[in-house]
């Protein structure tokens, strides 16, 4: 069956921490509903901030829609600041990050894997 999806991303990630799609969405025949992907919108306050190393078994892509985003990674930072910066990195990378001002940031994570999230998901 084919569809056509619409909708706005900070609305439908509003309950799942910036995230709108990967497996745990549901129901499982929604187009949104994937292993092959999680995507997040997320909008950060200046000040917010992951302060413990997480890590994933995913690759992670996240560019920066606007604001200023620093990413840490055990052997350099790197800093999110003009429209349409990115960080990609590999599964199994330790991070942390922090929004130096307010901002808004894409992340993709592939593939989606239940339990594979270093914050809280619905």
């Amino acid at each position: 069956m084919q569809q056509v999806i619409f909708g706005n991303a900070a609305d439908e990630s509003a309950n799942r921490w910036g995230w709108f799609i990967g497996h745990f969405i549901t129901p499982k025949d929604d187009p949104r509903s994937t292993e092959d992907l999680e995507v997040k919108w997320g909008i950060h306050k200046a000040g917010d901030c992951r302060s413990h190393w997480g890590v994933n078994e995913a690759a992670t892509l996240s560019i920066l829609i606007n604001g200023k985003f620093r990413l840490q990674f055990q052997a350099q930072d790197v800093i999110l600041s003009r429209e349409g910066d990115y960080a990609l990195w590999s599964a199994g990378m330790p991070h942390t990050w922090l929004a130096e001002t307010d901002c808004t940031i894409v992340t993709v994570r592939w593939p989606s894997k239940t339990g594979d999230s270093v914050g809280k998901r619905k």
